[in-house]
């Protein structure tokens, strides 16, 4: 089972089962045993684990968690090969998504965070006839017409595991608010204080258009690089948009486009981070600071 690329041309893919609605965990598990994945044996001793205790968890994730194995090899049936199973399952493409090749901006214009998170959808490419977006409930598609006509673009979807659907979801959707929020104010940091950025940077309150947009991008930015393990970060300013991009095993990966106000204070709050002179734009300047 591979990972889907969605820039690629979409695969003739079987058609899918006859089924409607959200998943439910005891279809999950007659599936999973119809298909051989796991024993009938496995399959009645999941029904009956499940049925001890109710959850609030996605059926996938809770099956992912009861420690399942694959018939075939004696496997771990993890989130991830559960969700190319029902990828497969579902007749669509799976994706592992990968965020440094989303362009964030354009995700938040298809749709709002709202909508995105009560269908479990996440756009993860937006093209000028087409938008791939990301489910985790491949048999709810009462949204797929309401996204073709609000984005004026045919919709394809991909299968991407809950998990990732929901972290990302957040992730993007707040950091295109606070990026839009810097930009209406200017992309000014202000006058904080070292102190104050530092105190301000350590919250976790939700991003709001009266937060200090900046320091919450910046902030983004450190927690961004350290997830994808990346030895440098390259703020790049052009014409119009700055470019961030992440040195990633020796190759540089784009991460976002900002608007140059927003770079411009992006690079001043991390003057500030290091100590340095903020008005000195000329010569290389050196320092540390250590991450909150």
């Amino acid at each position: 089972m591979s990972q889907s690329d969605p820039s690629a041309p979409a695969a003739i893919v079987p058609p899918a089962p006859r089924h409607e609605g959200p998943l439910e965990l005891r279809q999950l598990i007659e599936w999973l045993a119809q298909d051989r994945v796991i024993s009938p044996a496995e399959a009645q001793r999941t029904i009956a684990r499940c049925a001890q205790a109710a959850s609030r968890q996605p059926p996938l994730v809770r099956l992912a968690n009861v420690a399942m194995t694959r018939e075939s090899d004696g496997k771990p049936l993890d989130l991830e090969l559960l969700t190319q199973w029902l990828a497969e399952r579902a007749g669509l493409a799976y994706l592992r998504i990968d965020p440094l090749k989303v362009d964030v901006g354009k995700v938040a214009d298809t749709m709002s965070a709202a909508y995105a998170e009560r269908h479990k959808v996440l756009p993860v490419q937006v093209g000028p006839a087409e938008v791939v977006v990301a489910t985790a409930e491949p048999f709810l598609t009462d949204w797929i017409a309401e996204v073709e006509r609000q984005s004026r673009r045919t919709v394809r979807r991909v299968v991407a595991n809950p998990g990732d659907i929901q972290r990302y979801t957040a992730e993007f959707f707040a950091l295109a608010k606070s990026v839009r929020a810097a930009q209406k104010s200017g992309g000014n940091a202000g006058g904080a204080s070292f102190e104050q950025l530092v105190e301000l940077g350590k919250s976790n309150r939700p991003l709001d258009a009266n937060d200090q947009s900046v320091v919450q991008v910046v902030d983004w930015l450190w927690q961004y690089a350290f997830d994808q393990r990346a030895s440098d970060i390259h703020l790049e300013p052009r014409r119009e948009q700055g470019v961030i991009r992440f040195r990633i095993d020796g190759v540089l990966h784009p991460a976002y486009q900002m608007p140059m106000g927003v770079m411009n204070a992006m690079v001043a709050r991390i003057k500030l981070l290091g100590r340095m002179d903020v008005v000195e734009k000329r010569r290389p300047r050196c320092r540390r600071t250590s991450a909150p």
